[in-house]
């Protein structure tokens, strides 16, 4: 069985060196408790590098990421291998609000993001 994470908020933005898809799960406060960023460098590699940091603990994703697949309001990324900080499991499935803002985002970012992982599924 996948891992399985749930946000409430979904942010696309791109610096002048980065591409990046933030997920994260906020307090009524509106503080962070639970995030999950991935990121594509820019100009570095022809494709770019993917980094994958969930609560501050950073990962190659471009080694780790076999690939991805959205559906709805749902990203499911497979792993080549197990992944120990996800219990073992060898893919984490992502769900998110179905809000126009977070369906937003994901449009404009899980492509520039994930690129050439992203495969099947419907956006």
């Amino acid at each position: 069985m996948p891992a399985s994470r749930h946000y409430d908020t979904v942010a696309f933005d791109v610096q002048e060196n980065a591409t990046m898809l933030f997920f994260a799960r906020t307090t009524d406060e509106g503080d962070i408790e639970d995030y999950l960023l991935l990121m594509r460098t820019e100009g570095q590699e022809p494709d770019g590098e993917i980094f994958l940091e969930i609560n501050e603990k950073q990962f190659s994703g471009s080694e780790m990421i076999c690939d991805a697949k959205m559906n709805g309001a749902m990203l499911t990324i497979s792993f080549h291998e197990p992944f120990r900080e996800m219990g073992g499991e060898s893919s984490m499935v992502l769900t998110f609000d179905d809000s126009t803002e977070n369906r937003t985002s994901m449009e404009a970012g899980a492509f520039r993001v994930l690129g050439e992982k992203l495969s099947g599924g419907h956006a």
